[in-house]
């Protein structure tokens, strides 16, 4: 079970695994070749397309405001300082009204592993191919991330496989670096994070996993606001 779950937090956020596929992953761990290490190699990228908003637009600045879900306010800060790439996507998508409603399709419920994770485009976990960015910024150096944390998601080995996604940790939560590193720290929930705890507490639907899943109680994002 422990090595199970270090299997799952490697893959935490480079796609949701269907139930075959987590099957498959626990068929695995009998097997003498399988290994938590990962098997793809860093995106070789190294610069953003011309719909990515330019890290200087956050650089230096912090921004304020309220991440309402099911209608229950969050209040949240990004911080341009140590992380101005991250800030800036999330500032411009809040301003485009990108987020609302969007939904969080994904909650964990480990023992030192608890995230709900927002902002697919389609719902499901599915990222934009057409909007992914990077660098990594502001990553922990022991995989260690507490309580209120707003990490990017993105897709795995990739420093560059950031997208529209986020998550929220809603208790202290550990998760090891891939090969790419860790997740960018974008910003922290600052009153509320209750919310979060309150919708983990009613559980994870029936599936694959008894601690990674969809919500029982559908969460969506009514709104997200910064200035």
């Amino acid at each position: 079970a422990v090595v199970l779950a270090v299997v799952l937090q490697l893959t935490a956020f480079s796609g949701n695994p269907s139930e075959d596929e987590f099957a498959a992953a626990e068929a695995g761990l009998s097997s003498p070749s399988a290994s938590a290490e990962p098997s793809a190699s860093p995106s070789a990228q190294a610069t953003n397309g011309p719909n990515i908003p330019a890290a200087d637009t956050a650089a230096g600045q912090t921004f304020t405001g309220e991440l309402v879900l099911n209608g229950s306010p969050l209040g949240v800060q990004l911080n341009g300082t140590d992380a101005p790439q991250a800030t800036a996507v999330f500032k411009s998508l809040s301003d485009e009204g990108y987020f609302s409603g969007k939904t969080c399709h994904r909650l964990t419920t480990g023992e030192t592993f608890g995230v709900l994770q927002c902002g697919s485009p389609t719902g499901d976990g599915q990222g934009d191919p057409d909007y992914t960015w990077g660098p990594l910024e502001n990553t922990p150096a022991d995989g260690t991330y507490p309580a209120g944390t707003i990490a990017v998601a993105r897709t795995g080995n990739n420093a560059y496989g950031n997208g529209t996604q986020f998550f929220i940790v809603y208790k202290d939560t550990v998760i090891p670096s891939d090969s790419a590193g860790g997740y960018t720290v974008v910003g922290k929930v600052t009153s509320g994070l209750d919310v979060v705890a309150n919708l983990a507490a009613a559980g994870i639907t029936p599936g694959s996993s008894d601690t990674d899943g969809a919500p029982v109680e559908p969460v969506t994002i009514d709104s997200f606001s910064l200035k």
